[in-house]
């Protein structure tokens, strides 16, 4: 290809908009343009990236025994509402009608498509299955931001396994997982698995890979002395037992006008401090309140309710119904004599005693209150959002929090949906048994983004040449000076004939243009042709990772990248 005939609207300046470092530099690279909030176009550079890692990720999924498929985009609604996911996950499912006024949506994951598909198995011999697809989902992202991080419509790469029984499904996990592994290092990714909450995909068990970076949204707990590692909405800790001074006799009533905080309660006295105050919440699940207890200085992490009780009909009571429930407004709540609602309390609070509290009745609240004597927990469950510093679970040493990007996901899903939508195969014994399922997805504009976010410096893009637009730019300085221009024609056709994917800029601009150019859109290596060099009967070379210059022989350096882009294309491999 060459520069002057390639469609690469590289621009000077950052998008206005731009806060992650992948939105800044693709768009000024030249690689994306957005249509919408959310919605983004593939330019030529962007669809070269795009294509080597999709074929990445074909390799080693292929290597595992995929098949590749390519299923619709549009659904008819009957086949969600059978799975009940129709409703599950309202606000971001984008649904539409057709002319018949026939229910349909535009796909946001393919679990319930594929397993129609698989619903045509009829015995165990035919199992396992491996099925995947890369196809375009929208998911009507309510703050779409961070370049191609979080998007609506985005191409994902996401396959199913079929097992006969739970064991066959742990053997399909354990190869996602490590074909997963080798996905992200040949992206050159640094990719971290943890323990993860499975959402509204359902299913008991899953993974995240996540890459540390401050433009991700996800948050993970990291125990750097024995590597556990695990999204906060899963994530638990070791914390120090707490010693309740003594109190004797029942909860004591006192008055606290105007205190609605817990940080405002704790600094009345000693015996308030956030350790030693329950914090009440109202929740509203599944239509009915629920009152929700914590320790005052600890948060609750809504993703452990959902998970807990297995529902997304969740969501914060307003002053109203917390009114109606208990009689008194947020700050004044508490469970010591509540009636007539379910309350659910974090593990932290177990057996704890001397305990500060609001009395459900304004501006006054309790204490000496003993949790196992004065409030009736219906269900201990775990609702805390581990911190920085706490203990981690399997070792004892303290725990990190990190911010990552997610850049794949897979699950066990059990049989949820073969259940629902009639997958079932007859065994050994001729006795009909549902299929076991999984699902592993890589969104591959996310996994782009995050290279960027990854790999880059205040020049621009630095990409590993496994995935680079291009290997090497023949940079010609002087397209007006006939012996350079020569040496460049060769080198580029020398470079082309040995395999390696090569642009030449034989743009009428002037060098710094060039050589800012190439250097932000990320090329691994550049070879600049000049008169100044030809003079001297040498070429540069210079590696974008770290500037390093050689100088070779014109007739030298077509061997030399040659074995340079097939050692590091062999060296992503593993």
């Amino acid at each position: 290809m060459r520069w002057s005939r390639a469609f690469i609207p590289t621009l000077r300046e950052d998008p206005a908009d731009a806060e992650a470092a992948n939105h800044r530099l693709l768009v000024r690279g030249g690689f994306i343009r957005r249509l919408m909030a959310g919605s983004w176009s593939m330019l030529p550079l962007g669809m070269r990236v795009t294509k080597k890692v999709q074929d990445i990720i074909r390799e080693e999924i292929d290597a595992i025994g995929g098949q590749e498929m390519l299923l619709p985009v549009v659904h008819p609604g009957e086949i969600w509402k059978k799975t009940g996911r129709w409703d599950d996950v309202e606000g971001i499912l984008v649904k539409l009608k057709d002319r018949r006024d026939t229910d349909m949506l535009l796909a946001m994951t393919h679990e319930e498509i594929f397993t129609t598909i698989a619903a045509e198995l009829t015995s165990y011999r035919q199992l396992p299955q491996l099925w995947y697809h890369l196809q375009t989902k929208f998911r009507d992202e309510p703050r779409p931001k961070g370049g191609l991080l979080r998007v609506r419509e985005f191409t994902m790469k996401d396959s199913y396994s079929f097992d006969i029984d739970p064991a066959g499904l742990d053997v399909q996990f354990q190869r996602h997982y490590e074909a997963y592994q080798k996905i992200f290092a040949r992206l050159g990714l640094d990719a971290i698995p943890v323990h993860a909450s499975s959402g509204w995909m359902g299913g008991k068990e899953s993974v995240e890979f996540m890459v540390e970076g401050a433009a991700g949204e996800d948050e993970i707990a990291f125990c750097p002395a024995c590597r556990y590692a695990a999204n906060t909405e899963k994530a638990t800790s070791a914390i120090p037992a707490v010693a309740d001074a003594p109190w004797e006799g029942e909860p004591q009533r006192f008055p606290t006008p105007g205190i609605r905080t817990i940080a405002a309660l704790a600094a009345v006295g000693e015996f308030a401090a956030g350790e030693r105050q329950i914090k009440s919440l109202v929740y509203v699940i599944d239509g009915s309140p629920v009152l929700l207890l914590v320790r005052g200085d600890h948060e609750l992490m809504e993703q452990k309710l959902v998970d807990g009780l297995g529902t997304w009909d969740a969501h914060p009571a307003d002053d109203d119904d917390i009114v109606a429930a208990l009689g008194a407004h947020p700050g004044s709540l508490g469970a010591v004599g509540a009636k007539g609602i379910r309350i659910i309390a974090d593990p932290a609070l177990r057996g704890r005693t001397n305990m500060v509290t609001g009395a459900n009745d304004d501006d006054w609240h309790l204490r000496g209150v003993d949790v196992a004597r004065d409030i009736a927990v219906d269900t201990w469950l775990d609702l805390r959002l581990v911190k920085a510093g706490e203990g981690c679970p399997t070792c004892g040493k303290p725990l990190e929090v990190k911010r990552a990007i997610e850049v794949g996901h897979i699950f066990k899903l059990g049989t949820k949906f073969s259940e629902a939508l009639g997958a079932a195969v007859l065994d050994e014994q001729g006795e009909q048994r549902v299929i076991w399922m999984g699902s592993y997805g890589i969104g591959i504009g996310r996994n782009m983004a995050t290279v960027v976010e990854a790999s880059h410096d205040q020049k621009g893009i630095v990409w590993p040449v496994a995935i680079a637009p291009y290997e090497v730019v023949v940079t010609a300085v002087k397209v007006d000076d006939a012996a350079s221009m020569e040496v460049a024609e060769q080198v580029y056709a020398g470079l082309t004939a040995a395999g390696v994917e090569v642009i030449l800029d034989d743009r009428d601009e002037r060098p710094g243009v060039k050589f800012a150019d190439a250097e932000l859109i990320g090329i691994p290596y550049r070879v600049t042709v000049g008169p100044k060099g030809m003079a001297a009967g040498v070429v540069e070379v210079v590696r974008r990772r770290d500037g390093a210059v050689e100088k070779l022989a014109p007739d030298a350096v077509v061997t030399h990248l040659a074995a340079v882009v097939a050692r590091e294309r062999g060296r992503a491999r593993g």
